[in-house]
């Protein structure tokens, strides 16, 4: 089916370059007729599939419908969870544009840059926002613009954006919004825990689930590798030296391991950088240039990368601490293996965390088998199959590091007792 056949002017189809849109994509074929439609849509689709222009030409073919107001009134409003896929939404719809014969204007506004700039770009209105929470408030409380004529609010990553972390900013919005508007959620994930708050926000929506094509599913390798925490950077300078990877993307827990891992690598020879929320806008705006320039070879990241993040033929992500959740999981691992291209994911499991990851793979319906390597043997049963009996751990951790296995005060308080009878 091409782009010509889903109800959108010849103008968009010209902005359509075939080389990044040689045909619609399932998502791009099912959410585009049903948001020019007018009603509410709910779609999920693996990353990679095509979600911002599904929602991005529809948003600007309904915009092109209506007449033409002075001033500029805000027609549609797009709500990212971080400033780089801000950054990528507004490249998309500003690309989009070009062939249109009518000035349309595409403002982007996130945190961590100076607010002035932004407020001055908004001076004559906008006909769509791109915007993380934090700053469309900011700018919000300034009355730097109103939402009052807002016809069409888009979610994209809706899951993280409905998450706690951004519940009370998006409350917040919403209550500058007018009740009568078009809401679209698009997602790679929607966990149950957000579902309800999902259904609170849309009125008889389309529910679009396209699930992968056969052949269409991302070709992503998955490997896990056991290995004791303290080796674990070893382990990464091994893989990338012996693999000659030319571009990694790891994933850690914290902003702190994020910085002493970099450091570690450069020490090393490894030209390597952290990325996380901490640093400056212009700081991560850099790394992310030289990555994208294989200037950096490594970037060690928190999960602020893990959605929205489009570095084009990105072979492979580490997961150097594993993810909090299965979902968190599909979203690190889909920063590889995009637009037709093959990808990589290893993951690092140690004793403490094997229950964890049993539990990913139990949601992620997948079975990957430990993987030991030579030098890195791991001192307990982390790299015990998924079926094997919990490690039966050591003097200093009884429980093997699993979760729920660990002593109450109450066994802690028997064990004293029984101690102090022995002395």
């Amino acid at each position: 089916m091409p782009f010509s056949s889903l109800g959108l002017r010849p103008e968009l189809l010209k902005a359509l370059k075939p080389k990044d849109y040689p045909a619609p994509t399932p998502i791009q074929t099912q959410a585009i007729p049903a948001v020019l439609k007018g009603v509410d849509v709910q779609a999920s689709a693996q990353t990679g599939s095509g979600k911002t222009a599904a929602y991005a030409l529809p948003v600007l073919e309904l915009l092109l419908r209506q007449p033409r107001s002075a001033p500029r009134s805000v027609h549609s409003l797009v709500l990212v969870p971080t400033r780089e896929l801000a950054v990528q939404v507004g490249e998309t719809l500003r690309s989009l544009v070009t062939q249109l014969p009518s000035n349309l204007k595409i403002t982007v506004v996130f945190g961590g840059v100076s607010i002035n700039p932004q407020m001055m770009g908004l001076r004559g209105g906008a006909d769509v926002i791109v915007a993380t929470p934090g700053r469309l408030l900011d700018l919000l409380d300034k009355n730097a613009l109103s939402l009052s004529q807002v016809q069409i609010l888009v979610l994209d990553e809706a899951d993280k954006l409905l998450d706690l972390g951004f519940q009370d900013e998006l409350q917040a919005i919403l209550k500058h919004l007018p009740s009568r508007r078009q809401n679209l959620l698009f997602s790679a994930t929607f966990a149950s825990a957000v579902q309800s708050l999902a259904d609170a926000l849309l009125t008889d929506p389309v529910r679009l689930d396209v699930l992968p094509q056969p052949g269409s599913a991302p070709d992503i390798v998955q490997r896990a590798i056991a290995v004791d925490a303290p080796q674990r950077t070893q382990l990464l300078r091994h893989l990338f030296q012996t693999h000659s990877w030319k571009r990694v993307l790891v994933f850690a827990a914290t902003q702190h391991a994020c910085q002493i891992i970099a450091a570690k690598l450069r020490k090393a020879g490894i030209n390597a950088e952290p990325f996380h929320g901490q640093l400056s806008q212009g700081k991560r705006s850099q790394v992310l240039a030289d990555f994208k320039a294989s200037r950096v070879k490594v970037v060690i990241a928190t999960d602020v990368a893990s959605r929205g993040l489009d570095i084009s033929e990105l072979p492979v992500v580490v997961n150097f601490d594993l993810p909090r959740s299965a979902v968190d999981y599909t979203h690190r691992i889909g920063r590889t293996g995009r637009a037709g291209h093959s990808g990589l994911a290893v993951s690092f499991v140690g004793p403490e965390t094997e229950a964890h990851w049993r539990l990913i793979e139990k949601r992620q319906a997948i079975s990957v088998p430990r993987e030991i390597l030579v030098g890195f043997e791991p001192t307990s049963q982390a790299g015990a199959a998924p079926d094997a009996p919990h490690p039966q751990g050591t003097a200093n951790d009884p429980t093997g590091g699993v979760k729920g296995l660990r002593p109450n005060k109450k066994d802690k308080l028997r064990q004293a007792q029984q101690k102090a009878k022995t002395l």
